[in-house]
C-alpha cells in the first residue's frame, strides 16, 4: 500500500496545494521521503459540504449496517498488517509491542461500538403513549429518543497513533452514533494516519456508505484545524492535547454565529497522595510502582503522575532514597519527536529553578542518540508549593514532583490548590481513609477517575470506565472520551409528538421491530427477536 500523502476529500485524494511538509523519525532525527499536502480552503470547503450532504443519508442507515461498516473498518486496520506498525514505531519511537497492545486497543474500542449499536439500548428510546380520554386535557403520544448531531471534527493527539487518532475514541462513536466524521491527521505520524484513514475509506466503499461519511486533511499548522471549526456544517469537535490546544478551538468554537461544543481532553498531573501508614508498609513496593508509572512511555501519557504528595513520617527518607535509586534506573527512551522532547525539558528546567524546589534524581540518557528522555524526581515542601502556582503545573514527560507536607493540615491545604484533573489517587488502607474524610472529599472533587491504592497509567477500555474530569482536564466534566458513554457526546435528544407509528424511527415504533430496551409508560420492555 502506498503511502501518497495527498487529502482524502471523500473518496478521492487532491494535491491542489503547493505547500508540502514530510514525516518525521524522532530516533534518527531525520524526515522520510514522502510528501504530504497542506489542505486548500477550497478543499476545506468541499470536505465540509461533503460531509453536509452524507449525513442526511448516513443518519438514516440503519444501526445493524452501520455496525457493519465499522467491523469492516477494524478488518481494514488489520489487513494492512505489520505496515502499520513499522511505520508508527518510525514515526513515534515507541516499541512495537506496545504499538501492537495499542492497535489491539483501538480495534476493540470499534468493536464495542459496533455491539453497542447492534443491541440498541444507548437511544435511550421512551414511549409514552396518549391518553385521549385524559380530563381537562387530553395526553398527547410522545417518544423520545437520541438522534446524531451532523459532522464531527477530529484532532488526532500525539502520543497515540491509533486509539487516540483517526480511528481512535471520538471517529469510533462518532461514526456509530450516525455522524460524518472528518479527521485533521496528527503532524507527528503522518504515515500512520494516511495507511488508517486509506483503511476506513475501503471499509465505507465495502458497506455502501455515503460519500464524504469519513474524510482527513493534512496540515503541519493551524489554518486547517480553524477552518473545519469555524465552517457552518461543523457540529462538534473531539481533541486530545494541550491547554493552549484545546482552549484555542474551545474560543472558535464559542465565537461562531452558532456555538458548538468542544470535547477536549487537556492537561493533567494527576496527583498520588500516599498517607503515612501506607507508606511505612510499602515503602520500597511504592517506590517501584510510582517510577514504573512516571516513566512508563517516556512520560507521554495523560495519566502520568506529576504530582506525589506525603506527609513528614519515619518512612519517608527510605522512600525517597528507595524513589531516587528506581528512577536512576530507568532505561532512556526515544521520545515522540523534538518538539516534545524540547517543551519536556525547558518546562522540567525551569520548575526545578523554582525557589524551594531540589532535584533528587536524573536518569542516564546515551550519547549519540537523538531525542531521548531523561527520567527526573524533585523534591519541594508543601509550604513552597502552596506558595508557588508556577509548580503546580503538568510537565509532559517522564518527571515527578514530590510535595512533602509537614501535617495534614498542610497537606489538606496543598490539595485545595490542585485543578480539574483527569485522575487522582489515594494510597492508604480502609482504616486510614476512614480517619480523613476531608481528604477523601477534597480529592473526589477535582477528579474523573478517583482510584485507590493504584497508579492512574492505564485506561480500561469498559462502561465503567470515565476519562474526563473537571475543567481544565477537560472541557466538559459530564462526558467521558473511553468506554461506550463517550458516543453520548454525539448526540442530542429529540421528541416525537403524536407521530403516525409507521413515520417514526424503528426504535420508538410500537413493534420495536429491533429488539432494543425500552422505557414505555415508566416500564421497561423488550421485544424478543
Amino acid at each position: 500500500m502506498d503511502i501518497s500523502g495527498k487529502n482524502f476529500i471523500g473518496y478521492s485524494r487532491s494535491s491542489e496545494n503547493e505547500h508540502t511538509f514530510k514525516s518525521y523519525v524522532p530516533a534518527q532525527n531525520i524526515e522520510l521521503p514522502e510528501t504530504f499536502h497542506t489542505a486548500t480552503q477550497d478543499e476545506v470547503a468541499r470536505t465540509m459540504e461533503l460531509a453536509r450532504k452524507a449525513f442526511n443519508e448516513y443518519s438514516l442507515i440503519s444501526a445493524p449496517k452501520r455496525a457493519d461498516f465499522l467491523m469492516a473498518i477494524t478488518e481494514e486496520i488489520l489487513a494492512v498488517g505489520d505496515q502499520l506498525l513499522e511505520r508508527a514505531h518510525l514515526e513515534t519511537g515507541l516499541p512495537i509491542a506496545r504499538l501492537q497492545s495499542e492497535r489491539a486497543r483501538t480495534i476493540n474500542q470499534i468493536t464495542q461500538f459496533a455491539e453497542l449499536i447492534r443491541e440498541g439500548s444507548w437511544v435511550e428510546a421512551s414511549i409514552d403513549t396518549a391518553i385521549p380520554e385524559r380530563t381537562p386535557v387530553p395526553k398527547s403520544d410522545l417518544r423520545k429518543m437520541l438522534i446524531p448531531i451532523g459532522p464531527v471534527i477530529v484532532f488526532g493527539s500525539s502520543n497515540f497513533p491509533f486509539a487516540y487518532s483517526v480511528a481512535g475514541v471520538d471517529t469510533g462513536p462518532a461514526l456509530a452514533a450516525g455522524n460524518p466524521v472528518v479527521v485533521k491527521a496528527h503532524a507527528a505520524h503522518l504515515g500512520v494516519s494516511d495507511l488508517t484513514a486509506q483503511a476506513i475509506v475501503k471499509a465505507a466503499q465495502r458497506t455502501g456508505m455515503p460519500e464524504g461519511v469519513f474524510s482527513m486533511l493534512y496540515d503541519d499548522g493551524y489554518e486547517v484545524g480553524a477552518a473545519l471549526v469555524k465552517h457552518p456544517a461543523s457540529k462538534a469537535v473531539g481533541f486530545t492535547g494541550s491547554i493552549k490546544g484545546g482552549m484555542a478551538l474551545y474560543k472558535m468554537a464559542q465565537e461562531r454565529d452558532e456555538p458548538i461544543s468542544v470535547f477536549a481532553e487537556m492537561g493533567s498531573v494527576n496527583p498520588i497522595v500516599i498517607l503515612p501508614d501506607y507508606l511505612k508498609k510499602n515503602t520500597n513496593d511504592l517506590a517501584k510502582t510510582l517510577a514504573g508509572s512516571v516513566t512508563l512511555g517516556a512520560g507521554q501519557f495523560c495519566t502520568n503522575p506529576g504530582l506525589v504528595f506525603v506527609i513528614e513520617s519515619e518512612s519517608l527518607n527510605e522512600f525517597e532514597e528507595s524513589y531516587k535509586n528506581e528512577i536512576l534506573n530507568v532505561a532512556p527512551a526515544t521520545m515522540l519527536n523534538e518538539g516534545i522532547r524540547k517543551n519536556f525539558y525547558k518546562l522540567r528546567d525551569e520548575l526545578v529553578a523554582e525557589p524551594g524546589v531540589a532535584e533528587l534524581a536524573y536518569s542516564a540518557i546515551e550519547s549519540g542518540q537523538e531525542n531521548q528522555s531523561q527520567a527526573s524526581v524533585a523534591r519541594v515542601s508543601g509550604k513552597d508549593f502552596i506558595a508557588n502556582p508556577k509548580i503546580h503545573e503538568e510537565v509532559f514527560g517522564p518527571f515527578s514532583l514530590l510535595v512533602v507536607c509537614e501535617n495534614y493540615e498542610e497537606l489538606l491545604s496543598a490539595i485545595s490548590l490542585l485543578k480539574g484533573q483527569l485522575t487522582a489517587s489515594l494510597m492508604a488502607d480502609v482504616q486510614e481513609t476512614l480517619k480523613y474524610p476531608s481528604l477523601v472529599q477534597s480529592l473526589s472533587q477535582i477528579c474523573g477517575r478517583f482510584i485507590m491504592n493504584g497508579v492512574p497509567t492505564g485506561v480500561e477500555v469498559c462502561p465503567s470506565m470515565h476519562h474526563g474530569g473537571p475543567f481544565p482536564s477537560a472541557t466538559d466534566a459530564r462526558f467521558t472520551s473511553v468506554g461506550r458513554h463517550s458516543i453520548l457526546r454525539f448526540v442530542r435528544p429529540q421528541s416525537y409528538q403524536d407521530w403516525d407509528n409507521s413515520l417514526l424511527p424503528d426504535e420508538l415504533k410500537n413493534a420495536n421491530p429491533l429488539g432494543i430496551f425500552r422505557l414505555v409508560n415508566n416500564e421497561t420492555t423488550k421485544r424478543e427477536i
